[in-house]
């Protein structure tokens, strides 16, 4: 029994994301895409927005941020390896977040953690500075 339906099927995009599972909730979903961190062909959108095939996404998880392109609509959640079929990312999104993560990488390696914390007296030191 397949549960991923038709192109002519009516799917809300909040569904979609989430049957997708870019986001854990559908509530998530909703938010990200009302906080502005989803856009739909290149626009801010709504959650209500009916998404289509063939459309390109923008979204941002974490550190990262995903372009894709809807290939199939569904709106019954199903495993991971499913769900990747419901949408392609595009080339340029996936070679951004190769990116993206070698510089996070170099990043931690060129900024080491303090050795200690700051004691009683420097806690005091720091917080006159800040102070000034």
């Amino acid at each position: 029994m397949n549960q991923i339906q038709s192109e002519k099927s009516i799917i809300r995009l909040d569904k979609w994301l989430w049957a997708a599972r870019f986001y854990k909730t559908r509530a998530i979903a909703k938010d990200m895409i009302n906080g502005g961190k989803v856009h739909y062909n290149g626009q801010r959108t709504k959650s209500s927005k009916n998404a289509e095939v063939g459309a390109k996404i923008r979204l941002r998880q974490g550190n990262d941020d995903k372009e894709v392109i809807i290939k199939v609509l569904s709106g019954h959640r199903q495993g991971a390896s499913i769900a990747q079929t419901l949408y392609e990312e595009t080339p340029e999104s996936i070679s951004k977040r190769i990116i993206n993560a070698e510089a996070r990488r170099l990043n931690i390696l060129n900024n080491p953690a303090p050795d200690h914390k700051p004691d009683k007296k420097q806690r005091r030191q720091l917080m006159r500075f800040k102070d000034l």
